[in-house]
């Protein structure tokens, strides 16, 4: 447990971070402290730079921009799913930068759910994030299957955490498809999704995870850990922009498997522009993407990516880690009389890149956190989620952030606020 608490010693960590030139590449919120870099990472130059780069190419070469240019955009997902590959663990033609969560979800599901018999059933759980719920019962209708039948939902014991016993408990007869995900976005608790790949392989069941609060933030070993796919989002950790286009994983194992949504997209490149009615699909990742890609929110990750990359997962990890213990053991010993709980796990091994503090006002001391200029997020009904992210959050950033909620609570500024969400929390 810590024991100082001065705002000196914070700075001292600071003098002392491998990664503190990284700030410097991000714009960051003036006279302000971003903490909300697990719902949408900031700009870094970098990415600003890249994205230009595109808007150049297109405004100087029009179409032949698909295949000419600075960064030709024919084979941009191919390129970023290259740089995105080490960051999961992956070689790089398994993975494939296209689409969104929630339709790389769909493309997943229907490529790979396949109900026979008595395997039915799809296994997810209670506390994961709503869309990926809503897809697997739209993804049961279609196959005129009510979820209230063939949806499984692993309960948790507290609200927080999920067991991963219990999640093995549930893997019966009956289980097609698993789906769950690599860190919880409300407690930030990491799975073991090694463990769990190889509980659910032992009972011929596949198994996907959402990894969208965890890539970028943890290292992955995906290929090595036999998972069959995952899928997730490049604009919170990675980093890549509002509306940045989403990742997916396919473990090689399963190339050949026919997309369950097709579209050209998928095609082999030699074969795209043959126009043939029938499709000749790539043999690799690639043949799980639709449609065409989104250039100008592919193009911002070319930058961000790079930055990664050059980082590595390993160092990142390790600042996230001690960024977050810090902000634990300031919690705990200034804000825990003002009635904050910590909703995360103290164990680093089962604990992700960002904090949950449980309040019964936590909507109101959003609100007024805003008002100091911290930009913090809100899940209902009680979660003030905290992300300080390793490339461009400090040490002194958590210190502040934490005396700033302490003058709220000690002023009551939070009663000036109304205790609901916004219509965007």
């Amino acid at each position: 447990m810590l024991q100082d608490f001065t705002r000196s010693y914070a700075e001292t960590l600071d003098k002392s971070d491998a990664l503190a030139r990284y700030r410097e590449e991000f714009y960051l919120p003036q006279d302000g402290i971003y903490m909300d870099g697990n719902s949408l990472g900031l700009l870094s130059k970098r990415a600003e730079q890249t994205l230009l780069e595109s808007l150049q190419d297109w405004k100087e070469l029009g179409i032949d921009g698909w295949m000419s240019g600075r960064h030709p955009w024919f084979n941009l997902s191919e390129e970023l799913a290259g740089l995105n590959a080490p960051l999961i663990g992956a070689r790089a033609e398994e993975v494939m930068v296209t689409g969104s969560t929630t339709v790389n979800l769909h493309q997943l599901v229907a490529s790979f759910y396949k109900p026979e018999g008595k395997k039915t059933k799809i296994l997810a759980d209670t506390l994961t994030f709503p869309s990926d719920i809503y897809a697997l019962k739209s993804q049961l209708e279609l196959r005129g299957l009510n979820p209230e039948d063939h949806l499984v939902q692993v309960e948790s014991p507290d609200g927080r955490y999920l067991r991963e016993d219990d999640i093995i408990a549930a893997m019966t007869d009956e289980i097609a498809l698993i789906v769950l995900p690599t860190v919880l976005y409300r407690s930030g608790q990491i799975l073991d999704m090694a463990r769990l790949a190889k509980a659910a392989h032992e009972r011929d069941i596949l198994i996907g995870f959402d990894a969208c609060h965890s890539v970028g933030a943890i290292p992955h070993a995906f290929h090595d850990w036999g998972v069959d796919f995952a899928y997730w989002c490049n604009y919170k950790h990675l980093n890549g922009g509002p509306g940045s286009v989403g990742g997916l994983f396919v473990h090689e194992r399963h190339f050949g498997t026919t997309p369950g949504l097709a579209g050209w997209f998928g095609s082999r490149k030699d074969k795209q522009f043959d126009m043939d009615h029938t499709m000749t699909p790539a043999d690799h990742a690639g043949a799980f993407q639709i449609g065409t890609p989104h250039v100008l929110s592919l193009a911002p990750q070319l930058g961000a990516l790079e930055m990664f990359n050059e980082v590595g997962m390993e160092a990142i990890r390790e600042k996230s880690l001690a960024l977050t213990t810090y902000l634990m053991d300031l919690v705990e010993t200034v804000l825990a009389p003002y009635g904050f709980v910590l909703g995360s796990p103290r164990d680093e091994a089962a604990r992700g890149a960002h904090l949950s503090l449980e309040h019964p006002e936590a909507a109101r001391i959003c609100k007024a956190l805003k008002q100091h200029r911290v930009i913090p997020d809100f899940r209902a009904p009680n979660i003030i989620r905290l992300a300080p992210v390793a490339l461009y959050n400090t040490f002194t950033d958590v210190y502040d952030v934490v005396q700033i909620l302490k003058t709220i609570m000690d002023d009551k500024e939070y009663e000036a606020f109304v205790n609901v969400r916004e219509v965007v929390a």
